[in-house]
């Protein structure tokens, strides 16, 4: 699948926010946690999260959508799930967590997702150790059983978005209590945290590095509605700078954009915050600025390849490192197609500004490089091709309609 991105255009008027993908796919597995119907209000519509509807179903869930709700009734009569779903996506691997606790026997294959570097699993599976849980690695395929988990003290080693939520979904229906220290202090943790509370859990201090979940004996159903997504927030308001825009963006909460609010500012650009909503605005020309990606609430590595398009039309040169993923560079050749002069230097990319990018024939290699594409495209001169477009479809919710309503011209070819 292709997209075909007619340049020059410049972004007016109002956008709005879909919910968070990185909320609403933890929030469905965790939905196992219970036996009784749940309800997600404002479910996107997006290729990860038809992924994590067939692995519930999978499993035995019942999952019903009717107006943007979806319903998930659980019961888990499948205990390994189906290998051509999982590598799909990364956050399969979440399904451990709550297999195991309502189970305590899981089995899954090692799981895909965009190739963005190294992930790696074994501070889950140290956690789950901790649980009490019996680890085992066989055939690509990791085996994971607990007579009954036990609350204990989990110290993660890296502030991991993944292993926090499996552990809390864990712990959540584990005996006694279970603190998560240097926890991830991501938004979408803290979501989590909060529909399993709205389930009947007991989770405190999430959104600080260390968390407190008391066990219980179960959870029951509930309704809920997760965050708007910070990071589709994000490539809008940089859309809006790179055009020279003037862009209304609507169902944001301010808080959650703070860095990269603060980098459009340092690169020129207008950004002023309402209650739910944020205005950008670039006249001017963009300045060269540095960027450091960083756990939350550091600048997000979700943005980084956005930012790189943004600043190859600087009139200085840029420094952009990269300490989250080792090989999320991967956007700057395919930038390159397109008259961009980036050097890279291990985990440094160095973008010296050049007077206009030219459309080319490009290809998006994951999620958030087909989204700096289509930024790029849209700065140029001239047509862009992006093949694979598919990897875009993956996380952003009408996105073609969405700019399209904004004044781009993007086909799908």
């Amino acid at each position: 699948m292709e997209l075909l991105v007619e340049g020059k255009g410049t972004l007016q008027g109002e956008v709005e926010i879909s919910t968070s993908k990185n909320a609403i796919l933890p929030i469905l597995i965790a939905a196992l946690l219970s036996e009784e119907e749940v309800c997600i209000h404002r479910v996107p519509e997006i290729n990860d999260v038809e992924i994590v509807k067939k692995l519930l179903k999978n499993l035995g869930a019942s999952v019903s959508k009717s107006q943007g709700q979806l319903s998930v009734k659980s019961f888990i009569s499948n205990i390994f799930p189906d290998y051509e779903l999982v590598r799909q996506i990364r956050a399969s691997l979440l399904l451990m967590g709550p297999i195991l606790a309502t189970r305590k026997t899981v089995k899954i294959s090692l799981p895909g997702g965009c190739a963005i570097g190294t992930r790696p699993i074994d501070l889950h599976l140290k956690g789950f150790e901790a649980l009490g849980a019996r680890i085992k690695l066989s055939g690509g395929n990791v085996i994971a059983q607990a007579r009954e988990l036990q609350g204990n003290h989990i110290y993660l080693d890296f502030p991991s978005v993944g292993a926090t939520e499996n552990l809390m979904m864990a712990a959540a229906l584990a005996q006694g209590t279970t603190f998560i220290e240097n926890a991830a202090l991501e938004p979408e943790v803290v979501d989590l945290a909060n529909f399993i509370n709205r389930m009947g859990g007991s989770i405190h201090r999430a959104g600080s590095n260390l968390i407190k979940i008391e066990g219980r004996k179960r959870l029951h159903g509930c309704t809920y509605t997760p965050i708007p997504d910070r990071i589709e927030a994000g490539t809008y308001m940089v859309a809006a700078a790179a055009t020279g825009g003037n862009l209304l963006i609507n169902n944001v909460i301010p808080e959650h954009v703070k860095a990269t609010s603060a980098k459009l500012v340092e690169s020129g650009a207008k950004v002023e915050e309402r209650d739910k909503s944020i205005r950008v605005e670039r006249l001017g020309p963009i300045k060269p600025i540095y960027i450091k990606t960083l756990p939350y609430p550091g600048f997000p590595t979700d943005m980084q390849a956005q930012f790189m398009a943004y600043l190859s039309h600087t009139s200085g040169s840029s420094v952009i490192t990269e300490s989250v993923f080792e090989n999320r560079f991967m956007h700057a050749q395919e930038l390159m197609r397109m008259g961009a002069n980036i050097k890279i230097e291990g985990r440094t990319a160095i973008v010296k500004g050049v007077g206009c990018l030219g459309g080319a024939q490009v290809k998006a290699t994951d999620l958030r490089a087909g989204a700096a594409l289509l930024i790029a495209g849209l700065m140029a001169e001239g047509t862009t091709c992006i093949a694979n477009s598919h990897h875009i479809d993956r996380g952003y919710e009408n996105i073609v309609e969405k700019l399209n309503g904004a004044g781009a011209k993007i086909h799908r070819g």
